[in-house]
Formats: structure tokens, sequence, C-alpha cells
């Protein structure tokens, strides 16, 4: 196994190098530590076990004077190395100012704002060069105090030495502050009028929260809701109070052990919950789950983080127990911000506010990752994260813009060998989310001071984003194929070689097509220049079109009727089954598609888990959650029929045992290792054209276990496999793709 890993920080001439050499050689690793003009490069290869274990040493062990900001890494495949060496740094190259993104609390501020003898005990604003906010209140390069949003606060003489003393810990931090000279906090009731002031402020929100109110809460990059995670009561009433049926919240906890009295906690998730991050991690609900049903209702896992802000530290130090700690918005919307926004958009929801003084000049929402095959695999790539740079290995032809596409939007711009992700701006879906996504837009083409050769966007035509390029860029704008762009994505974080063919499957919801349908389950071969479409899922009509989408039932009465197979009871019981039906029979309303998430849905209908969706592939995610129940290796088929993938006999089979009355997880387990084996039986069917590197991309491999099923699969039929470790598999990488098919031109 060999992983890459990339450093950020104060890890040059600090013995950084020398302490990763000694920890490989001890380890039996092979391969090497490079000074890079943005940090540090270390290649490790070696036996598994033990790849993995230097992982988890290096934050735990590293020199006490290095600093890590950020640590991000992937697995390759191997390259051979045959010792470890400590490569000399590149001379020439120019060192780079890298916007580095919010620092979680380091252990150092922690310690002083709980000692009672220290000048900013219990101060929630404490910081230093090592931590707190930087992405969310800097304005512009360079990096000082007078262009970050702290410039309104004039520094005491205290901070003031400290800032201009270079051997203390506080040195040029710039958002550096105390309880005489920076930001404070206040409580409010939802008219605005001032209940409570700075400490006492914190300590009366904890008995709040205690007493089952709800608050909204100023972050780092806006606003959170929060609550008592134990109170059913309490949890509902947000639920209700924020239009978010069942979509699962996420879970603030005191500590780490706290969390593993209610997960299951591996290694690997446990330095992910730990990392300077701080990410939400979604984790498998242990035995003793204890908190209120409706936190995460009818599923497995839970999304579990810890405090990364000295606010958020006082608060759960104070009430001692998990809260639901969710984006401050009505669903749809962005992440509120700003102080005045908050008394306009949510005193509906929040009973109390907790505010502060210190503005955000960017909103950035929590990043969230799961960890799948034993690999980080992102759901959502934002705080923490952005906008640290994913780095290529070759240079783009030109500065490209990537405009994102509709769902889960992030924008891009790729610059050199390097491409600048922006936070999760969301689903373009309202107003308030289009005029945050122009903002993300106008503020990073300003922040990195670049002028795009080439503006990249989707092919739908009816995207906002492609409507966006359209009206501003014109002549700049390059319109790229959905599913290539995520698998050029895969392709790029893999390092995979630019001119060579690799095997992709593309499987999500929706994607245009280059013939004008919905496409959704595709394999091309590809490389990163062009792609060919070489197997695609047998079409089928989606009745109502989006309405199928949040109506899965709809989708199942289509299957059937396609394969002329009588619907189930529970689906004829319907009331509009048979308009259903004639809607699909002469196609009214109801667009083609040869999408797998949709598949997914449909089959999700047909066995009664799900018929109506509340929140974005919560069928699928029942579904998945319904397979792990069973252990069965038994499997539906797909016939391949020339270069369609017919889904015709897995239906059969799944509606032949529904009748039977074949437990639930195991048709659902049946139905994944259907797809599993599919996959197979297509790759080997395109090996024999000598291309044995296959990439997998699309929110459908955001199910881990499709992808823990198929991955062994393929390894042990020869393949190299490819997927995404540093941006999304779901639409939220899609702009990585757009920049390498802007650049490569």
């Amino acid at each position: 196994m060999r992983a890459k890993i990339f450093v950020t920080g104060t890890v040059q001439g600090v013995g950084f190098r020398p302490f990763i050499y000694r920890l490989a050689t001890s380890l039996n690793l092979n391969g090497y530590v490079l000074n890079d003009t943005s940090g540090v490069i270390i290649e490790v290869e070696g036996n598994e076990k033990d790849v993995k274990e230097f992982l988890l040493r290096i934050e735990k062990e590293k020199p006490p004077i290095s600093k890590i900001y950020s640590l991000e890494y992937k697995f390759l495949e191997d390259a051979g190395y045959e010792s470890f060496e400590i490569k000399k740094s590149t001379e020439g190259g120019k060192v780079e100012v890298l916007i580095l993104p919010d620092l979680a609390t380091c252990e150092e501020c922690i310690k002083e704002m709980e000692n009672p003898q220290d000048r900013r005990y219990r101060y929630p604003f404490i910081n230093c060069t090592n931590c707190g906010p930087r992405y969310t209140i800097i304005e512009k390069l360079p990096y000082d105090r007078k262009n970050t949003t702290m410039k309104i606060f004039k520094m005491c003489p205290e901070c003031e030495r400290e800032y201009n003393d270079p051997s203390n810990r506080r040195f040029h931090a710039q958002p550096n502050a105390c309880p005489v000279c920076g930001p404070h906090v206040w409580l409010t009731d939802k008219q605005g009028n001032t209940i409570a002031e700075k400490d006492e402020a914190i300590e009366l929100t904890a008995k709040l929260i205690e007493a089952g109110k709800i608050l909204a809460v100023k972050g780092l990059g806006g606003f959170h809701l929060i609550c008592d995670a134990s109170k059913e009561e309490t949890v509902r009433e947000l639920r209700k109070r924020k239009n978010r049926e069942e979509k699962p919240f996420a879970v603030m906890f005191p500590d780490i052990d706290s969390i593993k009295k209610e997960a299951v906690v591996s290694p690997l998730e446990e330095r992910a919950l730990l990392s300077i991050e701080r990410p939400i991690v979604v984790l498998k609900k242990s035995q003793h789950y204890s908190l209120a049903p409706s936190v995460a209702p009818s599923n497995s896992t839970v999304g579990a983080f810890l405090p990364y802000t000295p606010l958020h530290h006082l608060i759960l130090k104070d009430f001692g127990k998990p809260i639901v700690a969710t984006s401050a918005n009505v669903t749809d919307d962005p992440i509120v911000k700003d102080n005045d926004e908050v008394l306009e958009r949510l005193t509906e929801i929040a009973d109390y506010l907790l505010l502060h003084n210190r503005p955000i000049k960017r909103r950035c929402d929590d990043s969230v990752i799961r960890i799948i095959a034993e690999k980080p695999s992102p759901l959502r790539r934002s705080r923490g994260f952005a906008p640290l740079p994913v780095k290529l290995p070759f240079k783009l032809k030109n500065p490209v813009l990537a405009l994102g596409p509709f769902m889960k939007n992030t924008i891009a711009l790729g610059i050199d060998d390097k491409v600048f992700i922006s936070q999760h701006i969301g689903d373009l879906e309202t107003p308030l989310s289009v005029e945050f996504y122009e903002e993300t837009i106008n503020d990073f083409l300003s922040l990195f001071n670049v002028k795009p050769e080439i503006v990249v966007c989707d092919k739908h035509p009816l995207y906002y984003s492609t409507k966006f390029g359209e009206r501003k860029f014109k002549e700049k704008l390059l319109k790229v194929q959905h599913h290539f762009t995520h698998l050029l994505s895969c392709l790029a974080e893999n390092e995979a070689d630019p001119k060579e063919k690799v095997i992709g499957f593309s499987f999500d919801g929706t994607g245009y097509g280059d013939d004008g349908t919905i496409w959704g389950c595709e394999v091309f071969l590809l490389n990163f220049f062009e792609y060919e479409r070489k197997f695609h899922l047998k079409q089928f009509r989606l009745p109502g079109g989006e309405k199928a989408v949040k109506e899965p039932y709809r989708v199942a009465i289509s299957l059937c009727t396609e394969a002329d197979i009588k619907p189930p009871e529970h689906l004829t019981d319907e009331k509009s089954a048979a308009f259903i039906v004639k809607m699909v029979e002469k196609a009214i309303n109801s667009p083609l598609t040869s999408s797998m998430g949709r598949l997914f849905d449909g089959i999700a209908a047909l066995t009664g888990i799900k018929k109506r969706v509340s929140y974005h592939a919560q069928a699928a995610i029942l579904l998945e959650q319904e397979a792990l129940k069973s252990d069965t290796e038994e499997s539906y088929k797909f016939s391949i029929e020339g270069e369609t993938i017919n889904w015709i006999p897995v239906v059969k089979g799944v509606i032949r045992d529904t009748e039977r009355g074949v437990p639930i997880p195991i048709i659902a387990k049946k139905f994944h290792n259907a797809v599993a084996e599919m996959i197979l039986e297509i790759a080997r069917i395109l090996k024999r054209t000598g291309i044995s590197r296959v990439a997998l991309s699309g929110g459908v491999f955001q199910n881990g276990l499709l992808v823990e099923t198929v991955l062994p699969l393929l390894k042990e039929n020869g393949f190299t496999v490819y997927t995404h470790q540093i941006v999304p598999t779901n639409d939220g990488g899609i702009s990585l793709g757009q920049v390498i098919a802007g650049g490569m031109r």
C-alpha cells in the first residue's frame, strides 16, 4: 500500500523531515519526504497495517515545535520504492502564500482558557498562530490584520506585545485578542433584546439548553442551531420549525470518550474526529446509543463531531452532554452568518440567539466525511479544508474557473498545478443560495486575483450555473458533460496518467446526457482529453419528472410498467397508481433516464422501505442500511445486451422475493451484490481492450456497502481501482473535474 500525504503548517526548519524519516524507517516503510513550496509532501509504501499506523502517529508524535495546519492523505497504487529518503527540496520554486482554512482550537489555547489564573480565562475568542479563524475572516491578501474582519478591534498593549514578540506563540497571530480589546458574546431573545453578556451569556446558554430551548449560536463560518441531543421533544420541535422532516442532524460531543459511548469508532475515524479540520464523521451507532430517536430517525449511523472553537468548548464544558449542532438555515437556504440576518431569518426557529461582534467574511459550513473501505470518503469538503488546493501532478495550460453543477455546488479555480475548491455552496434552488453562489465566485476571483482564460460549466441547459456562465462569460465558456467531469475529478486526485485510458463507472441520480436524456449509470473509456460511452443502464421513464425523485413509488411503478410486470399491491394502493401507469405508457411528462440512483430509489420503493423521501438519496441510504443487516452472498443478475445493462431481470427477482416473503435485508443485499457483480462483469469485458484501471465516481459510490463489495471483486480480478479520497464522489467534486477539462485544452 502507498499513501501520499500533504502537510501544511510550521513543518519546515523544525526537524519535521528527520522525524518523518525516523518514523517511516522504524515501520519499515519506503518512500520519501520533501519540502515543497506550500509545506511538506510525504509518500510511504509498505505493509497496509504499517502505513496506517504511520498516518495515525504523525500528529501524535510530531516534533513539539512543529505545527500542523492541515493534513490530507490519499492511498495510491504502489510505486516500488526500495528505501526511504529525505529528498532535496526543489530549487528555485516560488514560496506560495496559501490562504489557510479555519483551524480548530489548539491544546495550548484550551489550557489557557481553562486556567482561572490566565488573562484569557473562559475567553471565547482565544487563538494563536496555531489555531483560530483564517478563511472566514480574511478580506484580501496579504494576510495582515488590517485585511481581516479583526481590523475593527485595536489590540491592547498586552496583546500588541505578544503580537510583536517573535518568541511568543501569538507572534503575528492576526486574530489575536483578549477580553479587554477583542470581540465578545451576548445573548438575546428572539426579538433581539439583550438578556446577558460575556461569560454570563455562555453560562445561561448551557442552562437554556438544559431547559429544552433551541438556540442559534454564531460560530466561525455561520450560525448553528443547537439543542439538547437527548431530549426527544426538543429535537422533534427543531425538525418542525426548521422544516427538516427526517434528514439526520449532526451531533457535537464534549469529547472523544462521549462519542465512543454512542458510536463505534475505528482508529481512522478517531483520527478524523481529532484532526485539526474537525469534520463531522458519519459513524455507526453503538448498541448503547441513547440519544433522542429524532436525531437520526430510521438510521443506523450518526454524524458526530467535536468542538472546534473556544465558544463551542465552553458551551459543551458547561452543558456536559452532546448537543444537536445543525446549520442555521431554513431547509435549502445557505447557512446564516450575520447578526441582522439571524434576526430576519431564524427567529421563527430559535428561542434565543447567542451573538458575537466578530464579523464573518464568508459563509463556511461544516465538512462531512465517512471512512469507506479503510479510506477517507468526503461527503462535503468545506470548513477546515477549503480553500486548500488539490495538488496536481502536472500544470494546467491556462487559469480555469469551474462553475460547478446544480446540486451540492462548489466552484473551483485552477492555477498552474493547483485547484482551489470553494467551501460547500449547496443546491442552487433558492434565491438566497443563488446569491451565495454568485458571491462566492466574485469572492474567489478577487481573493486569488485571477482572470480565468477558460470558464467551464455543466452541459445541462437549465442549470443555473450554466445560465450564469452563458450570461457572464460567453466566449470563454466551455460546456462539459456531467459524468465525464465526475470521472476526471477521480482520475486527477488519484494522479492518473492524463493520456492513459481508464474504465470509468459514473453512477449517480441525474446528469444531462449527450443525447439530451437524463444519464446516471454510465460506463466510459476515457482519459483526461476524451471519453467514449461504452455501456449504460436500460432507460426507463420518470413519471412526473422531478416529482418521481421525491416520490420513489412512481419510479417503482414505472419499472414494473416498462417490464410488463404487475406492481405489488402496496404500490397499486396508491391513489395515483393507475394514472402513473398511463403517464409511462403514453410518455406524458415522463422523461427517459438511465440513472442508477433512480434504480436504487425504485428498488427501495418496491420492497416497501421508502415510497416518499424527505431528503436527497434517503431511499438509497435506507436500502443500504437494510442490506447491512444481511450477510447473504446471493445475487440478482443484470443482463448485458450489447451496450445496454438490462435491469428487468433484477426487478423481476426483487418482486418475486417480495411476494415470497423473503426478508427485506436479504433482498436489499442481493441487489447490492447484483450491482457489484455487474460492475465486475463489464470491467472484465472492457479488459479485453488491454485496460485494467477502473475509476468509480458519482453519488451512488457514497454507498459504503457497494464500494466495500465491489473493491475486492475488482482487485481479485487484476484491476487497479481509483476512488475518491480528497474531494466528494458526489456533485461536490464536479468542479475539480471541470477544471481538468478546461485546463487540459
